[in-house]
């Protein structure tokens, strides 16, 4: 594979997939959206992978969502709304193997989404959460929404979504987002010794496992198919794109006056 936005390494049986805009904090477009579903694919099906690690270069981001300096009411790839994410967020549930998310600095908005969509999220203690779309004209209509409820409960859902609050890696860890929290310094060795762990387990006791637990969840893929067609109609209106708008000229978005 020839990756411009992604890093993607082999390390004995794990598979490293790492986003590789650090400027733009992580932030993903079109292509590295592509690439990721290219990483995961290699990764997934590979019988000498045992566990896939999915992180973001630098100490200041995992991943900051979608790259708005390239969303103008259409992203700048292929999919409804010009940006497949849809596909790679099934990808990384239905691979056979368990995909860690190694979150440091950031995880927010579409960043958030993908690192609790990973089986298992090792936050080191400077991570910090939260979700971001009402502010930016956006919103995650499938699994970012849907299936969050699963993870943190339904009040603290909607208060994620409703209130675009930030969270300590601690107050992930209470939540449930995170799996543990460990100092900035032992991320990695803490990720290299799960996986070692990982790696030692049943390939197909663990695929079973995964799509077993998967199964309680899937009808959410149907209403993020649906949901997506609806986003696009939305990003075509003035009331999204002015978060756009107020995003690139640094000032306070004004929502209500597109509200007919």
């Amino acid at each position: 594979m020839e990756l411009e936005d992604l890093i993607y390494e082999e390390r004995g049986a794990t598979a490293y997939i790492t986003i590789n805009r650090p400027k733009v904090y992580n932030a993903f477009r079109g292509q590295t959206v592509e690439e990721a579903i290219l990483a995961f694919q290699r990764a997934g099906w590979n019988n000498n992978i045992g566990s896939i690690v999915f992180g973001g270069s630098g100490d200041k981001a995992f991943c900051t969502g979608g790259d708005q300096s390239v969303h103008d009411g259409q992203y700048d790839g292929r999919g409804t709304t010009g940006m497949p994410i849809d596909e790679l967020h099934t990808i990384i549930r239905d691979v056979p193997k368990p995909v860690i998310a190694r979150v440091q600095g950031y995880a927010i908005g579409g960043g958030n989404v993908l690192a609790f969509l990973c089986d298992l999220t090792i936050a080191s203690e400077s991570a910090v959460f939260g979700q971001v779309g009402p502010k930016m004209g956006s919103v995650d209509p499938g699994w970012g929404t849907a299936y969050l409820t699963h993870v943190v409960g339904e009040k603290k859902a909607r208060e994620m979504w409703y209130m675009c609050k930030r969270y300590s890696a601690q107050e992930a860890l209470e939540m449930g987002l995170a799996n543990i929290v460990v100092p900035d310094d032992k991320l990695d060795e803490t990720i290299e010794e799960w996986c070692s762990e990982l790696n030692k387990r049943s390939p197909t006791a663990i695929a079973i496992a995964k799509k077993s637990i998967n199964a309680d969840s899937e009808h959410i893929r149907g209403i993020g198919s649906l949901g997506f067609q609806a986003l696009k109609l939305y990003y075509d209106s003035e009331e999204s794109q002015e978060g756009v708008k107020s995003f690139m000229e640094k000032r306070e978005p004004d929502f209500r006056k597109y509200v007919k």
